[in-house]
């Protein structure tokens, strides 16, 4: 009497499970893939540069789908446009070629399902050949030495504040900050960071200093604390002259509010230009690091990206206290190039026509990037990708390319506004090798 109620309940269940299967749904995301064919996605002029394109759902090239793709000189209009359906195969298509020396790129989208989906590459031809549109001011050198004269009038009145929830039991941390030149009528500003102070058992030991000056933006900060865990000192600044550990709701206000756009501020005067306490301030934080007592009073480095790389090469070339320096998609790099038809750097100010003042492009000769290139006289690693839409790598080889300091490069092809984990280790590693042994690799 038992077995038909075993085999009744064996269906039931079968059945239980078939209806959940007809229930599940399988979900994914399209993947667009775009790579130049040369395998180090870099040209000779005039050669043609041909884009393998892909359509993948769960890792399975899907056909039929409308694809869209665009070609021409980076952050300029395409070239080349056309639509075309995607087959079960990877299409190969021809993206065209460039004369002078800069930056092909291929953007694919394909819109299905209400969503659109996108992918770009970008082929380099001959950046080893790219000059920069900016001209160097007669009195550049001038220009900064004066600040850096005002800023020395002024004493570095430097305050600390511990952390203690932050401190570790090998670094001990602190809300810092110190005076620095104003803007304006404003004759003085303070820079406040986050000083992190490797902890010894010997209360004379002296460690090697680090600078990370900011990317673009308005944020708190916390700190490189494991770098001084690991016997380094260590100074994350701000650059906007507020303390850098307040709640995140405040500077998200200011970023909307009056710090939008703050890399436009006074643009049409040198001398008030709101770049102008930055790059300062960043000298002043080496005053500070520089008379701290732990300090062994020799290896400095500045290390930073984006808006901190522009930053870092800045402080290289004005400060001989820097022995070296790391720099990753350096922003404020040749902004003029727009105006000779080709990507410029970061903020992109002279996209728009309307910028294109006499006053507002020679002050910003005086900030370009290029200009503090020339000057840099000490080791330094480098570090983008070609796939930067924030950066162009355009503007960053026009300041690359005129360092004529030990330099190393390391490219991260596909690589977008970011570092990869393998570029962040191993100019981590490169810059601690450095500080702690004098030598670069």
């Amino acid at each position: 009497m038992s077995k038909p109620k075993i085999k009744f309940f064996s269906l039931f269940f079968i059945f239980l499970i078939s209806l959940a299967a007809q229930a599940q749904e399988s979900l994914g995301t399209y993947q667009i893939r775009v790579v130049p064919d040369e395998t180090d996605w870099t040209y000779e002029l005039n050669q043609i540069a041909k884009f393998q394109i892909s359509a993948t759902l769960n890792g399975n090239q899907v056909a039929g789908l409308p694809l869209k793709y665009s070609c021409g000189l980076e952050a300029m209009p395409p070239t080349i446009e056309k639509s075309v359906t995607t087959t079960a195969q990877v299409l190969t298509l021809d993206g065209g070629t460039l004369k002078e020396a800069g930056f092909l790129r291929c953007i694919a989208t394909v819109e299905t399902g209400g969503k659109t989906y996108r992918g770009l590459a970008t082929a380099a031809f001959r950046p080893d050949l790219i000059k920069p549109t900016t001209t160097e001011p007669a009195d550049f050198d001038k220009f900064w030495d004066d600040g850096k004269r005002d800023l020395a009038k002024l004493p570095i009145d430097a305050k600390f504040e511990p952390l203690p929830g932050s401190s570790t039991s090998a670094a001990d941390v602190f809300h810092v900050s110190f005076q620095n030149v104003g803007l304006g009528s404003s004759k003085i500003s303070r820079i406040y960071g986050i000083l992190a102070v490797p902890k010894s058992a010997n209360p004379n030991a002296k460690f090697p200093a680090l600078l990370r000056v900011p990317g673009a933006g308005v944020r708190p900060y916390t700190g490189q604390i494991a770098l001084a865990e690991r016997g380094i000192i260590t100074l994350e600044i701000g650059i906007h002259g507020m303390p850098v550990n307040l709640p995140s709701a405040i500077y998200e206000d200011l970023r909307v509010g009056s710090l939008n756009r703050y890399t436009t501020y006074n643009l049409d005067d040198k001398n008030t230009y709101y770049y102008r306490r930055v790059f300062l301030g960043c000298l002043r934080a080496n005053d500070f690091l520089t008379n701290l007592p732990q300090f062994d009073g020799k290896n400095l480095a500045v290390y930073g990206g984006s808006q901190g790389g522009a930053l870092s090469i800045m402080t290289a070339a004005l400060d001989s206290r820097v022995k070296v320096l790391a720099a990753f998609y350096p922003a404020l790099s040749d902004m003029t190039g727009y105006i000779y038809g080709r990507a410029g750097g970061w903020f992109h100010g002279f996209k728009e026509t309307k910028n294109r003042t006499k006053e507002k492009i020679e002050t910003s000769k005086y900030y370009d990037t290029v200009n503090f290139a020339r000057r840099v006289k000490v080791p330094g690693i480098y570090s983008w990708g070609f796939n930067d839409e924030v950066v162009p790598p355009t503007s960053v080889f026009a300041a690359y390319n005129v360092i004529t300091a030990p330099k190393k490069l390391l490219l991260g092809l596909e690589m977008g506004h970011a570092n990869s984990p393998e570029q962040g280790e191993r100019i981590n590693k490169w810059i601690e090798d450095f500080l702690k042994t004098g030598k670069a690799d």
